[in-house]
């Protein structure tokens, strides 16, 4: 069971958060080709649907942390330092890309971006990478880890 809820986790953290990484790192890059062209309704679509594609995968992305639950306590590591950690950080991430992240897309979506709105989105979304990128590297590495790794 601990290995179908560990492959199911993993898979999730891929299918989920995965594209919300890379929608959420092409969204200020293209809005600001949507705010050099206005005209350009190719350009709003693209912003319009990578702002989607964050929200929509956001929400799945909740799978993530529920089967890292599930399979942390059938691994019998709850208490883990490494584990914690994650956790923590993985808090963080959402809360940047809940509280700082998508609030900024749909602000822009709206009408109300400017060159300062996608700078802004950079920088957090650049935060919001690098702590899923730490979780990815802690959950590979695992401290005190007796697989070896």
């Amino acid at each position: 069971m601990t290995k179908l809820l560990l492959a199911l986790h993993v898979l999730a953290a891929i299918v989920a958060v995965g594209p919300v990484t890379v929608a959420a790192s092409m969204f200020p890059p293209a809005a600001r080709r949507a705010l050099a062209a206005p005209d350009d309704e190719g350009a709003r679509g693209t912003v319009q649907l990578l702002h989607r594609i964050c929200r929509v995968y956001a929400g799945v992305g909740i799978a993530v942390p529920v089967l890292g639950f599930a399979t942390a306590g059938a691994m019998g590591v709850m208490g883990d330092t490494w584990l914690i950690a994650s956790t923590v950080l993985t808090v963080l991430a959402a809360g940047v890309l809940l509280v700082l992240v998508l609030p900024r897309q749909e602000v822009f979506v709206e009408g109300g971006g400017n060159r300062e709105v996608t700078v802004r989105l950079a920088m957090f979304t650049g935060m919001f990478n690098l702590l899923w990128a730490t979780v990815t590297v802690l959950m590979i590495v695992r401290p005190g880890s007796t697989t070896g790794a």
